[in-house]
């Protein structure tokens, strides 16, 4: 059989709309890992996550022809994704949507989110960045970020934070969605998104330096 050569996911829509099989199944290999990670932070189970993400194909596949390209296909994808495992997830008493936070943008007074940030705030740029790496960081080669056991406490302190800040730094920072992604696939304002991955990335970043001062 022909090998599929790759294309970027405008390429492949267009060729799913006129019935191509393959390229539908390039699009669900290429973003399945992605939709099963985010799934799961909002049911309690990996075969819940797995329907979610069944359904969720199931949506795209009827939708398709529907999809006017006005935002990313990714974007458009995890917003089906997020909106099934939300209402999965209540059904579950897992997960509680955004919008039914208190404080208008589902930060200030919602108790899970409304606590201050676990790091200076003068330690991040603007945008949220650091401004620099955590204490000592440099004079080991093994804590460099791109070192195994870094990454590990990193994930470990991602998987303890609140739900919102967990989902927006995981989308964020580990799937590489930008600001305005995140933002449109979760329905956040950009204040919102800018305080929740600020206030996660404080939390991962106190529980990296207390892994190197120990």
């Amino acid at each position: 059989m022909p090998t599929l050569v790759p294309a970027d996911d405008q390429s492949l829509v267009e060729r799913a709309r006129e019935g191509d099989e393959d390229a539908f199944a390039v699009l669900v290999r290429r973003y399945t890992p992605m939709l099963m990670r985010l799934a799961r932070m909002y049911v309690p189970t990996d075969a819940l996550a797995e329907d979610v993400v069944q359904e969720t194909w199931v949506g795209v596949l009827r939708g398709i022809e529907r999809f006017e390209g006005r935002s990313s296909f990714k974007t458009w994808l995890f917003r089906i994704l997020v909106n099934r495992a939300k209402t999965r997830g209540v059904r579950e008493h897992r997960s509680i949507p955004f919008a039914s936070v208190g404080g208008g943008d589902g930060v200030e007074g919602s108790g899970e989110e409304g606590d201050g940030p676990t790091v200076d705030p003068s330690r991040f740029t603007r945008e949220g960045a650091w401004t620099s790496a955590p204490a000592d960081w440099h004079d080991d080669p093994e804590l460099s970020l791109e070192s195994d056991e870094v990454l590990r406490i990193a994930r470990e302190a991602i998987a303890e934070l609140p739900e919102r800040q967990r989902i927006v730094i995981t989308l964020r920072d580990l799937e590489g969605l930008s600001s305005d992604e995140v933002r449109n696939v979760l329905d956040l304002t950009e204040t919102n998104q800018r305080v929740l991955l600020h206030r996660a990335r404080a939390k991962v970043r106190r529980a990296l330096e207390d892994w190197i001062a120990a």
